[in-house]
């Protein structure tokens, strides 16, 4: 997807989580545990995992943000890096290993995953106008797959990593509803 502005990353977020809470909450209890052969996770894990990871996002754009803000750089209009889409789209169908910082503990349930996911979504609006407001083009942070990331890009990437998830969570419930 191409995004032009911070707003069109927020709004494209908004519709793909409302798709993750649809598929999520549609899984029983039984499911959310349950595990298919040829899986590592089941859904509360995977559910667990995408609130690990936002939260560290959530930690990474604001240390970003606040960088920018320091800075006094107004934003110039809005920018993404030209290779970014590129990796992007060519990691959409590879298998990635998630690095054991933000493997699932399986104790936590989807409902405080999810209540732990609206927490740091509410943070991450929360950043919005300053990430409208400031220029954070210069200011990165390392992502294990896609190098240095800004801000924006990292707020792209929670989308995309929210996507994936809720695809494979819905892969995962048509071999456990066989």
């Amino acid at each position: 997807m191409k995004y032009e502005s911070i707003a069109d990353i927020f709004s494209a977020h908004e519709k793909i989580r409302g798709r993750f809470r649809d598929v999520v909450n549609g899984v029983s209890d039984g499911e959310a545990v349950a595990l298919a052969d040829g899986t590592g996770w089941s859904i509360q894990q995977i559910v667990e995992h995408v609130s690990i990871v936002e939260f560290n996002m959530l930690r990474i754009c604001t240390k970003l943000i606040g960088a920018a803000r320091e800075a006094g750089k107004p934003a110039n209009g809005f920018s993404i890096s030209p290779d970014f889409g590129t990796k992007i789209t060519a990691v959409a169908t590879v298998k990635v290993e998630a690095p054991e910082r933000v493997h699932p503990t399986g104790e936590v349930s989807i409902a405080d995953s999810l209540e732990r996911l609206d927490a740091t979504t509410q943070s991450i609006g929360d950043l919005q106008p300053d990430l409208e407001a400031f220029d954070g083009s210069d200011f990165k942070f390392p992502h294990p797959f896609f190098g240095d990331l800004t801000a924006a890009e990292w707020l792209v990437i929670r989308g995309a990593h929210e996507q994936r998830h809720t695809n494979q969570i819905e892969e995962l419930l048509g071999k456990i509803r066989k």
